[in-house]
């Protein structure tokens, strides 16, 4: 008992306060998420609008993401990090109440894509934050600190926006607002160049900063490609998963739920500590190509195993696992490619990777479970875990 008492004090031991500050402001940020779940709900059943023009505006969203993870990657670099989370943490929260305020469907597709911009803008800035404020030895575990806050925001956006939502969905747009407002205000409190030391200064956004672009570089952009692959794969957990397991493995939507909930209690749970056991030891892309392939062979056991209610946990319990291999490492190896005159743009494309999957990834899944079955789907997407292991497993070679 004592060595896992210790194993977890030092898992979580280590950390500059700048970083720990960022994880409680992506909590406060990550808390207010109810508006973009919601959403297809609050269009179909407060405006009576059908399920294609619903699914327009949340293509807008994926559309809006992209573009803010290449444009929150450029001004990253050209102004600095804490300027460009401050400003779209403001904007973002104000376009929150702005888009509450629409009525017309052309004005609600106009703001929930500058909306998404905004909000996605941040994510490029905030990952180069993590980056600079950590260590290289403790840099994996403190993206895995941020990615606990953002877990823990999503169950507490989660839960307390269906009670909302039940009640007053113009309510959401509000809170959304003002928790990233709120987030924008902590940030200024206590990570702004005047109130902490480790946070650079303004730069000049005349100056000619970028240096060795992510955009020349071969060997980021097939690892750009190869996210996409393992991303699309990873958000069929939210989208075609529960489907399934509805229709297929006629579980109950409580039960449903529980497994959704399973795949956070156990990152919470085990992830900063399986992190603290494994970096350092070896590379980042090993411990990546594993993941990957256990992610792929969470869905493939759907085809050659038995079972519902112990079938769907053993699918989450491995999908977890792969999860936890997989993404903390992710960040530190676009991290290790770059320097503090080009950090931005490499998490922008890191983002866009994800804003693309986000978008790709549920509609190809839903198109083939609809067309082929289920079966063929899962046989697909363990075919896709396979090229994108091999891919991960070449960049290891070159690497090496």
């Amino acid at each position: 008992m004592k060595r896992i008492s210790t194993l977890y004090k030092n898992a979580y031991s280590g950390f500059a306060p700048a970083t720990w500050w960022l994880s409680v402001v992506m909590l406060i940020n990550r808390s207010g998420t109810m508006v973009v779940p919601f959403m297809t709900l609050y269009l179909t059943q407060t405006y009576h609008y059908n399920i294609g023009k619903a699914g327009v505006v949340m293509a807008l969203f994926g559309a809006g993401a992209i573009c803010g993870g290449i444009i929150g990657g450029k001004l990253t670099d050209r102004l600095g990090f804490y300027y460009v989370q401050l400003v779209a943490l403001l904007s973002g929260g104000t376009m929150f109440i702005v888009l509450g305020q629409m009525k017309s469907y052309e004005s609600i597709c106009i703001c929930s894509f500058f909306l998404s911009l905004l909000n996605d803008a941040f994510r490029p800035a905030n990952a180069t934050a993590i980056a600079h404020y950590s260590k290289e030895q403790n840099r994996t575990r403190s993206f895995s600190l941020n990615r606990l806050a953002i877990n823990l925001g999503w169950a507490v956006g989660g839960a307390v926006g269906g009670f909302i939502a039940s009640r007053n969905y113009h309510l959401l747009f509000w809170i959304d607002g003002f928790t990233n407002i709120g987030a924008a205000i902590l940030l200024r409190y206590v990570l702004a160049p005047s109130k902490n030391s480790q946070t650079p200064p303004k730069k000049d956004f005349k100056q000619k900063v970028i240096t060795n672009s992510a955009y020349a570089d071969k060997q980021y952009l097939v690892f750009i490609l190869l996210t996409v692959l393992f991303a699309c794969m990873f958000f069929q957990q939210f989208s075609t998963i529960p489907v399934f397991f509805l229709v297929k493995l006629h579980l109950t939507p409580f039960f449903i739920g529980l497994t959704m909930a399973l795949n956070g209690f156990i990152i919470a749970l085990f992830e900063m500590a399986l992190v603290f056991k494994l970096e350092q030891q070896k590379k980042n892309l090993h411990y990546i190509t594993i993941g990957v392939v256990l992610c792929g062979a969470a869905y493939v056991i759907f085809n050659l195993l038995p079972g519902a209610h112990l079938l769907a946990l053993l699918s989450i319990v491995i999908l977890t696992a792969g999860e936890m291999l997989s993404m903390p490492f992710m960040n530190t190896y676009w991290v290790s490619r770059t320097n503090n005159d080009n950090r931005g743009q490499y998490a922008g494309l890191y983002t866009v990777a994800w804003s693309i999957a986000q978008v790709a990834g549920p509609y190809t899944g839903s198109q083939i479970a609809e067309h082929f079955g289920f079966k063929t789907l899962w046989w697909v997407i363990g075919g896709v875990s396979i090229v994108a292991g091999i891919g991960f497993k070449y960049l290891q070679h070159k690497n090496d």
